[in-house]
């Protein structure tokens, strides 16, 4: 069963949640970064990029400390407040095409993260998952929930949807012109038909943020074996994820770009397609795969459908079915001796939200070789992947929604 409890989340108050909340620092340039800051003193970049006060790039352990400065200077200026209950919140996000993603906020049990109530899909970097546990130990906090989802619940719709009828405690729009909105659930009656409700659930997965998770078990082992009063109800135990139903999940493909064909000629290269791939020639115009296990390729001008010819390929297991675990067993591992998909700097990944105008641009201006085009991976992909306990390769997904992050923080007491 799935632990999934209210906490006394830190927000910020409800005239600025707009100017405070922000993307993840990764996905903004430096110079939208700066001028973010530049001009918007609320901005949650302030926080999380504290050398830009001393214009100097800090890092490592001076950095948590001068971030943990920075959170407790906007909590002095009451900017930021800490409810006085444990509550759970609604959030809901309507993006610019009108897609609406809708679902909990709560605080989740790093101890169903061990025992794989909480199911993973992805490996994670060992020194990625205890570089972010000092960080959270230093500076106390996290603003970035770990997106989980879990099988679609009438229980739980009935209680959004009844939620979701008052007004909103936050309303934004971001320039992105997505809008964002966050209720409150602080009625002890609905806290406790929530907090059964999830209970009945037998696992939730993770969608995205698995080194967030890993790193917050982590975090838990640590201060467990500080603690020799340890409870397991402390706040360390727990940490912030965002709950959505698996028909909300949007997952897009990733797309691959290859630099150079390992020494073949185009003709030597489509040749080696073959054995794998009933291969036709689309000619210049955009071409997208249709269905799994059917790939678009762009090379030398030209567009290509390559259809696996499913008697050559084995499907020994969930992840054999995968569309991009395929692609590195057929062509890029065989062909162009990419071994590992982390390190190789022959290789480098599109989110399909960018569509394949841009792989094509990427190829034509002669920054790649070779661009692959994926069918998106399905949730119950994702599913049978994680509960046969396999993980996929590196950007198999890219899965919205996005959250901002600064609008719902978990205080680690």
């Amino acid at each position: 069963m799935a632990k999934v409890h209210p906490f006394k989340a830190v927000r910020p108050t409800r005239d600025k949640v707009s100017l405070i909340a922000s993307r993840s620092y990764q996905s903004y340039t430096p110079d939208e970064r700066d001028s973010r800051m530049d001009y918007n003193p609320f901005s949650f970049l302030h926080i999380i990029n504290p050398g830009y006060k001393y214009h100097k790039e800090i890092s490592g352990e001076e950095r948590y400390k001068l971030v943990r400065n920075r959170y407790l200077e906007f909590k002095e200026e009451q900017i930021f407040q800490k409810e006085s209950t444990p509550c759970y919140y609604v959030y809901k996000i309507v993006n610019r095409e009108q897609r609406s993603f809708c679902g909990i906020i709560a605080a989740t049990s790093a101890e169903d993260y061990e025992q794989n109530v909480i199911k993973k899909h992805e490996d994670t970097l060992q020194e990625r998952e205890h570089t972010f546990k000092e960080y959270l130990k230093t500076v106390g906090f996290n603003a970035e929930p770990v997106l989980l989802t879990y099988p679609d619940n009438d229980e739980i719709s009935n209680i959004i949807f009844e939620v979701i009828q008052e007004r909103a405690e936050y309303e934004f729009t971001t320039t992105y012109r997505d809008t964002h909105f966050l209720w409150v659930i602080d009625s002890k009656k609905l806290i406790k038909r929530l907090k059964e409700a999830f209970a009945t659930i037998d696992a939730v997965y993770i969608a995205d943020g698995h080194h967030r998770s890993s790193s917050s078990h982590l975090l838990t082992e640590d201060m467990k074996k500080e603690n020799p009063e340890h409870k397991g109800t402390e706040t360390y135990n727990f940490f912030m994820s965002y709950l959505i139903p698996e028909s909300h999940l949007k997952i897009f493909e990733f797309n691959r770009l290859v630099k150079g064909l390992n020494g073949l000629s185009k003709e030597e290269f489509l040749i080696k397609l073959d054995e794998w791939y009933r291969i036709e020639n689309r000619g210049i115009d955009i071409y997208k795969p249709s269905k799994k296990h059917h790939f678009s390729m762009y090379l030398d001008g030209e567009f290509y459908s390559l259809y696996l010819r499913k008697t050559k390929y084995e499907f020994t297991d969930a992840l054999a079915e995968l569309d991009a675990q395929i692609l590195f067993k057929t062509i890029l591992d065989p062909i162009l001796n990419i071994k590992d998909l982390r390190t190789d700097n022959r290789i480098e990944y599109s989110h399909g939200k960018k569509g394949f105008v841009y792989v094509k641009s990427k190829v034509d201006c002669g920054d790649f070789t070779v661009g692959f085009g994926l069918f998106p991976a399905t949730v119950d992909q994702m599913k049978n992947i994680a509960d046969q306990g396999l993980t996929m390769p590196p950007k198999s997904t890219y899965i919205e929604p996005k959250l901002r992050s600064g609008v719902t923080i978990y205080e680690y007491e």
